[in-house]
């Protein structure tokens, strides 16, 4: 495979990578994707994280969200992907991880700098007094978790209708802006604003490097070295040429 040769070369080389990851990447820690095949939004209604319904119907909302991300998330555990990336991180190579994931994947395999573009399921926050509570602090088990005050919490997660987390945006931007090196793993490019990121990099001159088992919005458009692998293969195989 002389493609991975060079991108290794391009690896050890880069003054300043990012990677940019999706669904696809932590599908192999057992964490089912939203769309495509064996997609939650096959399985669940998605209105259940619409803000206006969870405003409207919290109860309802927070019983299916249990389902939905609560129990395969919170017990799942880092692949070969995400570790490879920590392992990046910590050799200087990789100067983080934009994230459209909520999982928690990077920061258990050890990544650092992870932008969580989309929020994380391991905050609540009380929509009426504002605290921010651990999950591991907050008790789930009933069937509308309140904070101390009697407000509802609500998941650190974006809701479609709501707004990218700004200091997420802003630093997901700055990294996309300074990069020279971009790794885009598991994800088809269609969610917007996030799916700019890579677009941006590929702006300011930055080697697009792919690894998707099906091409993406990205694949014949910007991507340098595309690699038709599951996350975890990929990974492994460059570990073996490093």
């Amino acid at each position: 495979m002389s493609e991975l040769k060079e991108v290794v070369k391009i690896i050890k080389n880069t003054s300043y990578g990012v990677a940019f990851t999706g669904a696809g990447i932590s599908v192999e820690s057992g964490i089912a994707p939203f769309t495509g095949v064996g997609g939650l939004w096959n399985q669940y209604d998605p209105k259940y994280i619409e803000i206006h319904f969870f405003e409207e119907h919290p109860q309802e909302s927070w019983r299916e969200m249990k389902k939905i991300f609560f129990n395969d998330m919170h017990d799942a555990t880092p692949n070969a992907a995400h570790l490879g990336l920590a392992e990046l991180e910590k050799q200087g190579l990789l100067k983080g991880v934009i994230t459209q994931n909520i999982d928690g994947l990077h920061q258990k395999a050890g990544s650092k700098n992870v932008q969580e573009f989309h929020g994380t399921i391991y905050t609540l926050s009380c929509v009426r007094c504002g605290h921010k509570i651990p999950l591991a602090d907050a008790d789930i088990s009933h069937d509308l978790p309140t904070c101390s005050c009697g407000g509802v919490l609500k998941p650190d997660f974006v809701f479609y209708g709501e707004g990218i987390p700004p200091t997420a945006y802003q630093n997901s931007l700055e990294m996309a802006q300074n990069c020279d090196t971009m790794i885009i793993v598991g994800t088809a490019g269609q969610v917007m604003p996030a799916c700019s990121m890579p677009l941006i990099a590929k702006q300011f001159g930055a080697k697009i490097i792919e690894v998707n088992p099906q091409p993406s919005a990205f694949t014949n458009s910007i991507t340098d070295y595309y690699f038709s692998l599951k996350a975890t293969e990929f990974f492994n195989e460059l570990k073996k040429e490093w």
